[in-house]
């Protein structure tokens, strides 16, 4: 009998990150999730079958550490999705609080590279990397400095990992807007519920985990059309 594929994903207490690792858990993966609220995380987990929660913040090494050690020797696929928004409102860059930049850039860039640079060893040829980014990340939206030039840098530092390890299937993937806490939080006071949910944008992921596509920049609703 064949082992249970094992994953990582991050940021996995509500939005796209527990809609990804819901629709894993009914494929049959073993998962390892972590969001840095403990009682949301086992709230949001608890249904779930293969799933180990542990939670903490992705910034700290400790808790990268311990992600990658409850995978165990084998590790077929590393979500990034946990993410900082960083200030709401989003302040012009002029006003930008660098303290906070740090934190954001620490959060969104260094960490899904640190947590990488753990899991890489236990990544097997075949194996799937997905950083999650935005279109922030690529387009100069007024106020969106901080947020998205650390998207920018996720991209770009994906790129690379993908040219350096041409093994892997090494994916950085736009989810599209999605009706989530963080969206909320990015316009403060309007109304988001117009905006697709997160389990819209989880085809296109599956599509991309379960498929042999090369490695590189995709948006997740273009791909739900094969999805497995």
């Amino acid at each position: 009998m064949l082992a249970m594929p094992t994953g990582i994903v991050t940021g996995a207490s509500r939005g796209l990150g527990l809609a990804l690792a819901r629709a894993l858990d009914e494929r049959g993966w073993r998962l390892i999730v972590d969001a840095r609220g403990g009682e949301a995380l086992e709230s949001a987990t608890a249904g779930l079958q293969n799933v180990t929660a542990i939670a903490g913040d992705v910034a700290d090494p400790a808790h990268r550490r311990a992600l990658v050690d409850a995978a165990g020797d084998r590790i077929d696929l590393v979500v990034n999705n946990a993410s900082l928004l960083g200030p709401s409102p989003q302040p012009a860059l002029a006003d930008y609080p660098l303290e906070t930049l740090r934190d954001v850039y620490e959060a969104n860039v260094i960490a899904p590279l640190a947590l990488l640079q753990l899991a890489l060893p236990r990544m097997p040829d075949g194996a799937a990397v997905l950083d999650i980014t935005s279109d922030a990340g690529v387009e100069a939206y007024e106020g969106w400095g901080g947020y998205g030039s650390s998207k920018a840098a996720l991209e770009q530092l994906t790129a690379i990992l993908a040219a350096e390890h041409p093994g892997l299937r090494v994916y950085w993937v736009d989810p599209g807007d999605m009706n989530t806490q963080m969206q909320q939080d990015a316009f403060p006071g309007e109304d988001v519920s117009d905006r697709p949910p997160p389990e819209e944008s989880v085809p296109g992921l599956l599509a991309l985990i379960g498929g042999s596509l090369a490695s590189g920049r995709y948006q997740a609703r273009e791909l739900a059309q094969v999805a497995p």
